[in-house]
């Protein structure tokens, strides 16, 4: 970030919508990601080593402290996420600082050089975003960890997923999202609750990892088509020999 600070301070941009673009989007995309290691390091070595209770206690507090940070912003953020312009040279353009428009405790000793008015708040909504993400996928955790504790494995040949963990949540989520179990009434923790029994395997932070299918760029569904080619493939060959498939 300090080499990026020297190089915006020797810099000088072409147009103003070159600066909006870059305080808007460029700079906080970056430093989100700073903030964003920065408060899970923060929040795991503060994190208590006591029951689950007492870790979901704390991870529901941090969980909250973002909820009100979000309701303390929202007319900013609904600006953000809207994307409206018509305050971008207030909030993204150097030397509009306004002392009723910088809340924001960080920006009474920035770098007026390397920073604007809102640039660090929309560095704050990515990396709160990202932390809602972790802090969820925490809970969920901890919550699994209890009941596959509790819950008896009913299965007498136990069977080893060995595909990757991936396409397991791939799959456990497709399946939840049709609704083929309890009429639909079956909700995502109580299918992985009973995937993790079943194959013997630890799914981890699900959430997280179906976050990084969600975005993943190409094939999103890429497990569940492999199966579906799979299966047509053995159709296909069931068709020219019979008896083998038997």
């Amino acid at each position: 970030m300090e080499q990026l600070r020297m190089d915006v301070a020797a810099y000088v941009f072409i147009t103003q919508e070159e600066e909006i673009h870059f305080f808007k989007e460029e700079k906080p995309l970056l430093y989100s990601k700073l903030i964003y290691f920065l408060k899970i390091y923060r929040i795991e070595t503060r994190r208590p080593t006591g029951s689950n209770e007492t870790q979901q206690k704390y991870l529901q507090k941090e969980l909250r402290r973002l909820t009100h940070y979000f309701e303390d912003n929202l007319q900013f953020y609904q600006y953000y996420r809207s994307g409206a312009t018509y305050m971008d040279e207030k909030y993204f353009l150097r030397g509009h600082q306004d002392i009723y428009l910088t809340l924001d405790t960080y920006h009474f000793d920035a770098d007026p050089s390397f920073s604007t008015s809102h640039d660090f708040r929309v560095a704050k909504i990515h990396a709160h975003e990202l932390l809602r993400i972790y802090l969820i996928g925490a809970l969920e955790d901890l919550e699994r960890k209890d009941d596959v504790a509790k819950a008896p494995i009913h299965a007498r040949q136990p069977l080893a997923w060995t595909a990757s963990k991936t396409s397991l949540i791939e799959l456990l989520y497709a399946l939840q999202s049709t609704g083929v179990f309890n009429n639909g009434a079956a909700d995502i923790k109580l299918l992985a609750t009973y995937f993790e029994q079943m194959f013997a395997i630890d799914l981890g932070n699900y959430y997280r990892i179906f976050q990084e299918i969600r975005i993943r760029k190409g094939n999103r569904a890429a497990f569940l088509e492999s199966l579906a080619e799979k299966l047509v493939q053995r159709m296909d060959d069931t068709d020219e020999n019979p008896k083998q498939y038997l």
